[in-house]
């Protein structure tokens, strides 16, 4: 018998191929931010499932749906890597702790820009969804209802669902449902 996390797990393939979320149907005027939020003891077998199974089913037939996935912690060391700060933060860390490694780091990682490098690599003509996973590595480094908010210009018609560690209650994030971060109301449970 099945858990109903499990249950859970087994309809995000189906919701995410369906003819309404692809169109954001039935969504008035929201734009089509989706949250598929679950127990951060799940965090392996979520990743594993999204990376095994959820992107490579999206991607081959039947659906053969254009994916765009991004790592949010990947995509972080990346941006550090580019600018030449990745070993600066490392070193720093060692010798500055985390909370002044954070504060010094935090002018390069503001959402605002993140969003704007992240919609640079969506080519929304060529997008029928963008994934984003890798919230808890992220943590505490990026605020992730401050980039949904930041990427709402930028998405235009392209569904976005995070993966999330934690609880989403349709009016606030509660990463590793402990840490509460700020309300945000635009986003939907991809499968209550």
């Amino acid at each position: 018998m099945q858990t109903d996390f499990q249950q859970r797990l087994n309809q995000v393939i189906g919701k995410l191929t369906s003819p309404d979320f692809l169109s954001s149907n039935g969504l008035g005027n929201d734009i089509g931010f989706w949250i598929f939020d679950y127990p951060i003891e799940q965090d392996d077998l979520v990743m594993d499932y999204l990376n095994g199974i959820v992107i490579q089913s999206l991607k081959s037939p039947p659906y053969q749906l254009r994916v765009v996935h991004i790592n949010l912690f990947e995509f972080l060391i990346e941006l550090l890597k580019e600018r030449n700060l990745l070993d600066k933060v490392i070193e720093f860390q060692k010798t500055g702790g985390d909370q002044k490694t954070l504060d010094a780091i935090r002018p390069v990682l503001k959402e605002d820009k993140l969003a704007q490098k992240l919609s640079s690599m969506i080519n929304h003509d060529q997008t029928d969804m963008v994934i984003l996973s890798g919230v808890a590595s992220a943590y505490p480094m990026l605020r992730t209802h401050t980039l949904l908010s930041a990427l709402h210009p930028f998405m235009q018609d392209t569904p976005l669902v995070m993966f999330y560690p934690g609880k989403y209650d349709g009016q606030s994030l509660r990463l590793f449902n402990t840490l509460e971060d700020d309300h945000y109301y635009r986003a939907f449970r991809l499968v209550p």
